[in-house]
């Protein structure tokens, strides 16, 4: 079975090779970690799709290949000699004998890294049961279960990477977001619109179910499948921004497949998409957030869950921020950012009069292509999902 570089992100095209778990010969699990790949958006682990021995390796560790280009070859059985890899000597020829002498920390795989780094942990205390004692994520997670050690608030930044007057070349990852949102910003006309949204009624249902929700289901229910299903429901009403540029015309998706932005420990970014937002109940879109931010933190999505974005949601209000204006991700026409909610007086309107309540506050910033639709079209979508959130009834929804 030709093993091909997968694309993880709709608007990915290629990816380096970063380590090789397997040499030519050795055998491997279905699901077993195979190699590591980095892109433009993260770094991550992929699983052999199929149990067998590695008869080639065809892109060695450091090439980049793109997208659909074939990596390596898994057969069912059979001895084979090892292939000549792309731009490097054969894996199997590559790894010196030393390497089980090799100090922890230099042959840790990002996914791996990023789990020390956000536990504060010392490699040196974890005792990998990978090839050559190689420390794999699972030997992380063991240790952190057994000394009960929580993620640190902020990872630890590195002294020499912050010495005044010291350059700091970009990494790969770095490098290639930098690449990817300059060209999105000088392509796509970005125009910035905001909406206040009270959020009151979602409050009331995070305060009536939010306990039980949690005892039932291990995490908190946050504001954002709200916001999630408010903006489901506005583009199914709008869909001129559930679309893509395509030359002179724009693309309408039948589906509404919405990208939930996930920070990876200040790394980078990895958009997991959630598919066919309107078919789905509001428990089962909190459930599937939390399903894939975990494992998009730990490097255990699929491929394929990280294709066929229609929209995208950032979700900055958790650092309290008041105002974020997004690029957007290519070839979509807009992102929304869901900023800071907070308390303020509000003045509530009725047949008695006006009176000034207490309220959480939310702002929801969109930008948008100017390409794709004017303002007034915007402002309307907008204007749609703030009364989503304002006027649903969350707390019958929060039961569906």
């Amino acid at each position: 079975m030709d093993i091909i570089m997968p694309q993880l992100g709709e608007t990915v095209t290629e990816g380096v090779v970063t380590k090789w778990y397997k040499k030519v010969g050795d055998t491997i699990k279905a699901d077993e970690t195979l190699f590591d790949v980095e892109t433009d958006k993260v770094s991550t682990e992929i699983p052999s799709p199929v149990a067998g021995v590695v008869a080639e390796i065809v892109v060695a560790e450091g090439i980049t290949a793109k997208v659909g280009v074939r990596l390596a070859v898994i057969r069912e059985s059979g001895s084979v000699q090892p292939a000549t890899t792309v731009g490097a000597a054969p894996i199997a020829a590559a790894a010196p004998s030393s390497i089980s002498r090799a100090n922890a920390a230099d042959r840790l795989s990002p996914v791996v890294r990023r789990l020390v780094a956000e536990h504060s942990l010392n490699p040196a205390d974890i005792t990998g049961t990978g090839r050559d004692r190689r420390i794999t994520r699972e030997d992380v997670t063991e240790f952190i279960a057994r000394r009960g050690a929580r993620p640190a608030a902020m990872p630890a930044a590195a002294p020499a990477l912050l010495a005044a007057g010291q350059v700091t070349p970009f990494n790969s990852v770095r490098k290639r977001v930098a690449e990817n949102t300059a060209k999105s910003w000088h392509t796509a006309p970005h125009v910035l619109q905001v909406v206040e949204a009270d959020f009151h009624r979602v409050d009331a249902a995070r305060k009536l179910h939010g306990a039980d929700w949690k005892r039932r289901e291990g995490f908190a229910l946050t504001y954002l499948p709200f916001i999630v299903r408010a903006v489901s429901i506005a583009l199914g009403k709008f869909p001129k921004l559930n679309a893509s540029l395509q030359g002179d015309g724009l693309l309408l998706h039948r589906r509404i497949n919405i990208g939930i932005a996930v920070d990876l420990n200040f790394d980078g970014l990895l958009v997991p998409v959630l598919k066919d937002v309107p078919a789905k109940s509001l428990p089962q879109i909190a459930k599937e957030i939390n399903d894939l931010a975990q494992r998009a933190r730990t490097g255990k999505l699929r491929p394929d869950e990280m294709t066929e974005g229609t929209y995208t949601i950032t979700n900055n209000g958790a650092f309290g921020t008041v105002i974020t204006a997004p690029i957007i991700i290519q070839p979509q026409v807009a992102i929304l950012s869901a900023d800071g909610i907070r308390k303020k007086p509000v003045v509530i309107e009725s047949a008695d009069g006006d009176s000034i309540a207490i309220r959480p506050v939310g702002v929801l910033a969109q930008s948008f292509d100017h390409r794709a639709v004017d303002g007034s079209y915007s402002a309307s979508f907008l204007a749609e999902v703030r009364n989503a959130i304002e006027t649903r009834n969350w707390e019958q929804a929060l039961q569906a």
